[in-house]
């Protein structure tokens, strides 16, 4: 199907993902709606490519030469995107077949919406996310109860108004992985936008597939890229209190008769967090700047309608 036939692009991103990745795109081809599949591999070297090209569906495929995480690959997919709107889709996730027709209708009914999130659920049929709430610390947190709007969509299973995020600066590359959405929404509401939430639109997940939750790793992408989102987006006071925070927590940590099990409270992890976020500092700062030039909306009046809730 070519772009000018369907009105959304639905993006998938894939990364060693032979073992789930068909399963997502066959249930893409049941979809009620016509779109355009657009898969992103970041240079998978498990047999995911040979799936690919050999899947019915004949999904295009833009095979990139190093992983580039999430973040990256949205990126790189979002410069060939000439669809009005564009989806968002994990290779972990299998939506129904009214998905996207359900996020489709919704944006169409809520025209100062440029994003819709999803209802994922887990193999054992529970929620995982309805949306993403921003909590008093500036922590993205997935929201498990319906509600009109929230805060920010998960990257998991979304739609988003293409121009809508060109025109607040794109998705953010460096990120690598975790945070992307939160921050994309963040940009998308100091514009003027609102995020919504399309409960009907039920996606099955297998969450952590590619990534291995609770790993070293994966928290030290969430740790580094919260700082670097609330240093993006949030009130000057809310990022300095916040960066300070960490490091005032880190400085304490071998003090602590007991430390938390968690790898985000590794002494060595924190620092090589304070680390990247100290040399991207000044990049940041930049890009801070950039996002005030298509700011509607005080970054302090988003922080109070939203932070703690």
């Amino acid at each position: 199907m070519t772009s000018a036939e369907s009105g959304t692009t639905v993006v998938v991103v894939t990364w060693r993902g032979a073992a789930h990745v068909t399963a997502c795109l066959d249930a893409l081809a049941a979809q009620t709606r016509p779109h355009r599949t657009l898969v992103v591999d970041n240079a998978s070297d498990d047999g995911t490519a040979a799936l690919l090209t050999a899947h019915p569906s004949r999904p295009e495929v833009v095979r990139l030469r190093r992983n580039k995480g999430y973040a990256g690959a949205m990126a790189e997919a979002l410069r060939r995107v000439e669809t009005p709107l564009m989806a968002w889709l994990n290779d972990d996730a299998a939506p129904e077949p009214m998905w996207l027709a359900e996020l489709e209708d919704t944006l169409a009914e809520q025209p100062l919406a440029a994003a819709v999130t999803s209802r994922l659920e887990l193999a054992d049929g529970t929620t995982q996310s309805t949306g993403v709430r921003l909590t008093g610390d500036g922590h993205g947190a997935d929201l498990t109860e319906p509600a009109d709007e929230v805060f920010g969509f998960c990257g998991g299973a979304a739609l988003l108004r293409t121009e809508a995020v060109r025109a607040v600066g794109g998705v953010p590359a460096s990120f690598f992985c975790y945070y992307e959405d939160t921050d994309t929404a963040w940009r998308l509401r100091l514009a003027g936008w609102h995020v919504v939430a399309a409960p009907k639109a039920r996606v099955h997940h297998l969450h952590g597939a590619s990534t291995k939750p609770g790993s070293p790793l994966f928290h030290r992408w969430n740790e580094r890229n919260r700082l670097l989102m609330l240093l993006r987006c949030a009130p000057a006071v809310v990022a300095a209190r916040e960066v300070l925070r960490f490091a005032a927590i880190t400085a304490l940590l071998p003090l602590r008769p007991r430390k938390p099990a968690a790898a985000n409270f590794r002494v060595g992890l924190r620092v090589r967090v304070l680390a990247e976020v100290l040399t991207r500092l000044p990049a940041t700062l930049r890009e801070r700047k950039i996002i005030d030039e298509v700011t509607a909306l005080g970054r302090g009046a988003i922080w109070d309608a939203w932070a703690g809730l």
